[in-house]
C-alpha cells in the first residue's frame, strides 16, 4: 500500500485535546469533526491537509485523552498517514483500528531533513517514506502483517466484515 501526500510537520507531544477540542466531542460525525481539526492550534491545517497529507511529527504523538474523535478528525480532514518518532499507545491503536496508518520513524535524527510542504510517498507495507523531489528515502518500522490487513480493510470494522463468512481458524493451543 502506497500513499502520496504533502508533508505537514508537527512537533513533539501533540495532544488529542489540541487535535480536536473537547467541545466537539458531542458528535461522531466525521465531517463535523474534520471541520474543527486543530481549530485552536493550527487554524490553516484543514486547508493544508485537503487533498492528502502525511503528518511527520516528533515524540509522543496523540498523548492525552483516549478519544477516537482525534483520529476520525484527522482522517476525514485529508490526513492519509502519520509518521512520528513515537506515539501515545492508545492513539496508535485507535489509528490502526480506524484505518489510519501510523508508522514509527526509525531514523529519528534524520527527521529534520523532511520539509513541511514536500510531496512524499509512504510505502506503508515496507516502511519507507520517499521525498518525491529528491528521491531521498527514510525508514520506518514496518507494520506487522495483521495490522496491515486492518489498515487495508479501512479499519477494524472493515476487517471483521471481510472475515465474516470465513471459516474460523482452529485453535491448536487447546
Amino acid at each position: 500500500m502506497k500513499i502520496r501526500g504533502r508533508i505537514i510537520r508537527l512537533g513533539d507531544n501533540v495532544d488529542t485535546d489540541v487535535i480536536i477540542p473537547a467541545r466537539y466531542l458531542v458528535t461522531h460525525d466525521a465531517e463535523i469533526l474534520a471541520k474543527h481539526v486543530f481549530e485552536d492550534y493550527y487554524p490553516g491545517f484543514r486547508v493544508r491537509a485537503a487533498g492528502g497529507a502525511i503528518i511527520v511529527a516528533g515524540e509522543n504523538f496523540g498523548l492525552g485523552s483516549s478519544r477516537e474523535h482525534a483520529v476520525i478528525a484527522l482522517k476525514h480532514s485529508g490526513v492519509k498517514a502519520i509518521v512520528a518518532k513515537s506515539f501515545a499507545r492508545i492513539f496508535y491503536r485507535n489509528s490502526i483500528n480506524l484505518g489510519l496508518p501510523a508508522l514509527v520513524f526509525r531514523e529519528k535524527e534524520s527527521l529534520e531533513r523532511l520539509k513541511d510542504g514536500d510531496e512524499a510517498e509512504l510505502d506503508v507495507a515496507n516502511g519507507v517514506l520517499t521525498v518525491i523531489k529528491t528521491g531521498e528515502k527514510f525508514s520506518c518500522d514496518k507494520m506487522p502483517e495483521f495490522m496491515m490487513r486492518i489498515i487495508e480493510a479501512g479499519g477494524l470494522i472493515g476487517y471483521f466484515e471481510r472475515r465474516r463468512g470465513e471459516k474460523p481458524v482452529e485453535n491448536k493451543a487447546r
